[in-house]
């Protein structure tokens, strides 16, 4: 088989050829700028997991052949997870979850707080990063700066601020609006010094950069990792937790039942072991394959490969970007800096809202972007200078299920197999929209905000169905 490379990669993408329908009745192969959201399988991966499913079986005290053999794939993915990320399993343990919101709200149940202690997030944060810990703990916000990136000297305020209070630091590796990319091990440094622990969201780092736990003598080694494989070429998707076994060891699991324990009886309960203490229930053996199969593929591209070339597409959608009038690019616009930053890119039309620019995009261009805020509405809110007057105007629309004047960017987001030809084009056709030349009579629905040109309707039946 020839090696994956970042030059042969993308005829590895699943689907790479599949065409959809355009407004003017013609097909064109789709672009796919959805990345960092969910990014397409790999042929490698795929072909690992259809190898699996013939020996599938159920994981653990199975004393079937098929269920050994599954058993022992599950182990040996546990362990290609963790030097992943160089976790010693002497000191953490690797924990298989949904999803990485699935890992976060874990974390948030299994660490045990007291009254008064202090989860410190950023105003960057995803969603799954800053919903959890409202539910256990007291919070506040890591500022940023006008420009999207975290405020350090903020950080360290709010450190002295709630000195001995601060349980624990949760922080984005990388932005998934702007892709800035935090100086985690540094802010680990940080939260160490204060009696903190740290927590790394990196659901959008891991595709894209190395990652290490570090030791615990190195001041700035992470506490707490967790991310996805559906961001990192793998299908049927599975999320990691991987965190300090001395956290996991301490008392009952969040959710328990089969798979959890040693011994059950009418009145007493003896808990499993790490890590099949912390995962309850048949696991999702085939997604964990298709993880440890996706890191084996990112490994043989070259992780510093995958960053050099996602840079280039970004330092060169950022030059072609300037030169259409109307095009503001939020985050970090120097193309002389996206070694340092992930390949996302927010930008908005001038007078084209973000949901028209998306729908005009997918239906005569063929390109798949994300418009919204992107499950971080506090953070986008900030990047459009939204003013409180006009959040609760907002607020009050959503209410009445009027999603038609919500505030939002267009995203675009790059793979390691996306390419220039794929950059012009998108840069082609978001000039026609600057300049009001696109072709269809879009209405928008106000109920979800999207916007559809007239007279087209798409039986997706015609294209795939369950039966």
């Amino acid at each position: 088989m020839t090696p994956l490379t970042i030059d042969n990669v993308r005829e590895q993408v699943v689907g790479i050829d599949t065409e959809v329908p355009l407004l003017d009745g013609t097909n064109s192969h789709y672009i796919n700028f959805d990345n960092a959201a969910t990014t397409p399988a790999l042929v490698p991966i795929s072909d690992k997991v259809n190898e699996f499913l013939r020996w599938y079986a159920s994981v653990e005290r199975g004393s079937g052949f098929k269920s050994r053999l599954s058993t022992a794939v599950y182990t040996e993915a546990r362990a290609i997870v963790a030097a992943f990320v160089d976790a010693d399993p002497d000191t953490y343990t690797v924990i298989f979850t949904r999803n990485t919101t699935e890992s976060i709200n874990k974390l948030a149940h299994r660490l045990s707080f007291a009254d008064g202690d202090v989860v410190l997030r950023s105003l960057m944060e995803h969603h799954s990063n800053d919903l959890p810990w409202r539910r256990v703990a007291n919070v506040d916000y890591i500022e940023v700066n006008r420009a999207g990136g975290l405020d350090l000297d903020h950080l360290d305020f709010l450190l002295e601020k709630y000195a001995g209070r601060v349980k624990l630091v949760a922080i984005s590796g990388a932005s998934n609006v702007t892709g800035y990319l935090n100086p985690i091990h540094d802010i680990a440094r940080r939260a160490h010094a204060a009696g903190a622990q740290i927590l790394v969201d990196a659901a959008q780092l891991a595709p894209h950069r190395a990652i290490s736990m570090g030791t615990r003598a190195d001041p700035g080694h992470l506490d707490y990792l967790a991310f996805s494989a559906h961001k990192m070429y793998a299908p049927y998707g599975t999320g990691v937790l991987v965190g300090l076994n001395e956290t996991f060891e301490r008392g009952a699991p969040d959710c328990v039942g089969g798979g959890t324990i040693e011994l059950v009886t009418r009145d007493q309960v003896r808990w499993a072991h790490l890590p099949e203490k912390e995962e309850a229930g048949t696991p999702n053996a085939v997604g964990v394959v298709g993880l440890a199969a996706a890191i084996t593929a990112m490994q043989e591209i070259g992780i510093d490969q995958i960053a050099a070339h996602e840079a280039r597409l970004t330092a060169l959608l950022l030059r072609r970007l300037r030169d259409i009038p109307g095009v503001t690019v939020y985050g970090d616009t120097d193309p002389a800096r996206t070694a340092d930053r992930l390949g996302v890119v927010p930008i908005a039309v001038a007078g084209v809202a973000h949901q028209l620019t998306a729908a005009v995009l997918a239906f005569e261009g063929g390109i798949g972007v994300r418009d919204g805020c992107f499950c971080a509405h506090p953070y986008v809110l900030r990047l459009l200078n939204v003013s409180p007057a006009e959040i609760e105007r907002y607020t009050a629309e959503v209410k009445q299920g009027n999603h038609a004047h919500s505030p939002g960017l267009v995203r675009v987001s790059f793979g390691c197999y996306n390419t220039a030809a794929e950059v012009e084009a998108l840069t082609d056709q978001l000039r026609r929209i600057a300049a009001g030349k696109y072709s269809g009579d879009y209405v928008q629905n106000p109920t979800t905000g999207e916007y559809t040109p007239t007279g087209v309707h798409h039986e997706f039946n015609d294209y795939f169905s369950l039966q």
